[in-house]
């Protein structure tokens, strides 16, 4: 199966990835995974896109296009992958609809995994590091034993700088305005699949896999 998996952060949709590319036995297509082999490869457009990088610029469309296509290329996508964090835009979404076609494959399903607004404040302005060991709590939903230590090494528990409640919402009302209009773009050619992320792991899994007629 061809998918894409997409949602806000903090719905758990890495979680899903992982366990969703074991279960149908398919590569996981990370675009940050992607891009670190093909500048650590050496190869033309990891070159090229680290030009970019390290100038602290956005990498163009045809670039990211190119190594998605690169990658979508290699043996272990013929029966299919998960793509994760590609498109972020429409015209990222029909540049690949056209890269598709070329390789003669198909999207299959589009799956969106949704959590309420005030959900995803909680899980990611509540989430808690440590710094010793990098263990993660939540002081809402995983507290620890004992409040600001680790139970595992009893190191400081911290919060980090991009998970204050400012910087949550912000990032947050940057991926809603950023994939509504992919979200409407796929709904149309009736690929997409919402999937209610505010459950168990397991229960999220088994809704992905019931929609995907599995």
């Amino acid at each position: 199966m061809n998918l894409l998996i997409m949602g806000p952060p903090g719905a758990g949709k890495g979680t899903q990835a992982e366990v969703l590319t074991k279960e149908l036995a398919i590569p996981h297509i990370s675009t940050g995974d992607m891009f670190r082999a093909a500048v650590k490869e050496g190869t033309p457009l990891g070159k090229k896109a680290k030009e970019y990088m390290d100038r602290g610029e956005l990498v163009p469309d045809e670039v990211v296009v190119g190594m998605v296509r690169e990658r979508l290329s290699k043996p272990d996508c013929g029966k299919g992958f998960l793509l994760d964090g590609f498109p972020r835009t429409v015209a990222q979404a029909e540049a690949l609809d056209q890269t598709l076609r070329e390789l003669k494959m198909d999207l299959d399903a589009v799956i969106n995994v949704a959590v309420p607004r005030e959900r995803l404040m909680q899980r990611l302005t509540g989430r808690r590091v440590c710094r010793n060991c990098g263990a993660n709590y939540n002081i809402w939903f995983n507290k620890p034993k004992e409040e600001g230590k680790c139970d595992q090494c009893g190191g400081e528990l911290y919060q980090r700088s991009d998970d204050t409640e400012t910087t949550v919402a912000n990032r947050l009302d940057v991926y809603e305005a950023q994939t509504r209009p992919l979200i409407e773009y796929y709904e149309q050619r009736g690929l997409l699949k919402n999937i209610n992320g505010d459950q168990e792991i397991k229960a999220v899994l088994a809704d992905i896999l019931r929609s995907l007629g599995r």
